[in-house]
């Protein structure tokens, strides 16, 4: 996320805030939040649809067979579901420290110097956050293509919503990563690590977004 903007965000979480508030606050010329932030709640909120579609199916007689399978899927994506929450503040909390560090004084070689070492610092955490979001939204997909062909079938489209918010997430987040990997020091990991994880990030979730979208289809009739 690279925004010039300077106006302070509000310190509230963004998990606690009305969803009018949350989408006025996204809505705003404020750096904070931003489309990394975005990118996790799409994916919190894919993980929540993922739980719902377990808890639709456990106790129903005509799923008994696929009952272990579904409260595990639903134990994990609940998991996921507050583990991106967690990431979407901190990519907040990370984009502000970039805007904060922008703002350091640079008048004197010294003074230059720590403001360097404050950007590369933040810009590293401003590429990590997002990736970490991107990992973890991907495991949400896989879980989406889970349940989808074993889940209770009213519950079908409510899978395929969570498998494409999922999907959105990987690849809001992907776009957060590329965009400060060219603000990072050459030394940091995830400079050089970080294209091909991306790649590879990309194809897993076009094919699992497939195959879960098919095993909707399917269920859908």
């Amino acid at each position: 996320m690279v925004n010039t903007s300077t106006d302070s965000p509000d310190e509230t979480e963004l998990a606690l805030l009305p969803v009018s508030e949350l989408t006025a606050r996204l809505s705003s010329s404020a750096p904070v939040p931003g489309g990394g932030s975005a990118a996790a709640i799409a994916g919190s909120m894919g993980a929540a649809l993922v739980a719902m579609v377990a808890n639709l199916t456990v106790g129903r007689a005509e799923y008994a067979e696929a009952e272990p399978l579904a409260q595990e899927i639903g134990r994990e994506a609940m998991l996921l579901r507050d583990r991106l929450m967690e990431l979407a503040q901190r990519d907040s909390e990370a984009y502000d420290a970039v805007v904060r560090a922008r703002r350091l004084p640079k008048e004197s070689d010294d003074e230059r110097a720590r403001r360097k070492a404050a950007m590369s610092e933040a810009f590293v955490q401003a590429a990590t956050v997002p990736m970490e979001t991107a990992r973890t939204a991907r495991q949400v997909l896989a879980l989406a293509a889970r349940i989808a062909p074993i889940g209770n079938r009213n519950a079908a489209s409510d899978a395929g919503v969570a498998a494409q918010l999922a999907s959105a997430a990987v690849r809001g987040a992907i776009l957060n990563v590329r965009i400060n990997l060219p603000y990072l020091p050459a030394d940091a990991e995830i400079a050089s690590s970080g294209p091909t994880e991306l790649g590879r990030l990309d194809a897993e979730t076009v094919a699992t977004e497939r195959e879960a979208l098919a095993a909707v289809e399917a269920r859908l009739g």
